[in-house]
């Protein structure tokens, strides 16, 4: 339950790609930290269907499918975009668009501060799209440029159950699990009920 009134503020972005080489169970690799984060915006994606029985809303079915939303970073190394995207860095360190590329799956992980406790996030199956950028010419001023990522965030299955996101504040028992958040991607555990 969290002790915070209000959250703010995005830090310590990760990127932890899909491994594919494990089978039987969702696996990512070591998480690599992208600085410069701006902004993330996740829109809720599903729809409520009202059923009617007398005379009002007896049943309302929901489905959850995951999120859109836009990861705008100050500068997303190369080497996050080629593997991201599928793209490549030629004999002479040059980021080449691919056109026929296969982007790869990752989960994305992060923090928001908040008045009390910090509060760290994952998302665990993200894909992107090429990246927006705007180049403009310098003025009296200099204004950085950013990068803008569209990402989408499906749900997977871990200890079955569709899972989408997950948030984690710091508490008095969970230190261990909060300290590690950015060293592997965080899978939760639940406890069996007992029949």
């Amino acid at each position: 339950m969290s002790k915070n009134k209000v959250t703010f503020g995005l830090d310590k972005v990760h990127i932890a790609f899909e491994d594919t080489t494990v089978v039987d169970l969702p696996a990512w690799k070591t998480p690599i930290a992208v600085p410069g984060a701006v902004r993330w915006t996740p829109e809720a994606q599903g729809e409520s269907t009202p059923f009617y029985a007398d005379n009002m809303t007896y049943y309302v079915a929901t489905s959850n499918n995951g999120y859109t939303g836009e990861l705008e970073m100050a500068n997303i190394p190369d080497e996050v975009l080629a593997e991201m995207l599928g793209w490549e860095i030629d004999d002479n360190g040059m980021l080449v668009e691919v056109a026929d590329a296969q982007p790869k799956k990752f989960a994305l992980l992060g923090q928001v501060q908040g008045d009390k406790r910090n509060r760290r996030f994952a998302y665990y199956d993200c894909q992107a799209t090429r990246p927006a950028k705007e180049r403009t010419t310098k003025g009296e001023s200099v204004e950085p440029t950013t990068d803008v990522l569209n990402v989408n965030v499906s749900p997977i299955e871990i200890d079955n159950r569709m899972v989408v996101k997950g948030d984690l504040e710091l508490s008095d028992t969970n230190a261990t699990a909060f300290n590690s958040f950015f060293t592997t991607v965080y899978l939760p555990t639940f406890t069996v009920p007992t029949p």
